[in-house]
């Protein structure tokens, strides 16, 4: 099974969350649709703008505590690394 680490914004430069899933697209669909109440639907936070895959749920989850601690401007440079116009991915996996 893949496990992925993404990162969702708000927009470019927005509000960011980090969060951990097995299944993206359903993940982000569901952000998307604000179908669970939280951060995410309270702050429009639904553009995929980055993620890493994993084989193990633990590497997973470790790069996810790991980024939550990281500084902001360190998290943007990330995102810039992959996508540097923030487009949202998402339109990208369901191709």
């Amino acid at each position: 099974m893949t496990y992925y680490v993404y990162m969702l914004a708000s927009g470019r430069h927005g509000t960011l969350y980090i969060g951990v899933t097995n299944d993206l697209v359903r993940r982000i669909c569901e952000h998307k649709t604000k179908i669970i109440k939280g951060f995410t639907s309270k702050y429009d936070v639904t553009r995929l703008v980055w993620y890493e895959s994993y084989e193990r749920i633990d590497e997973a989850i470790t790069r996810e505590k790991a980024l939550k601690k990281w500084q902001r401007d360190w998290k943007i440079r990330l995102i810039e690394e992959m996508n540097p116009e923030w487009e949202d991915l998402y339109l990208i996996l369901n191709r």
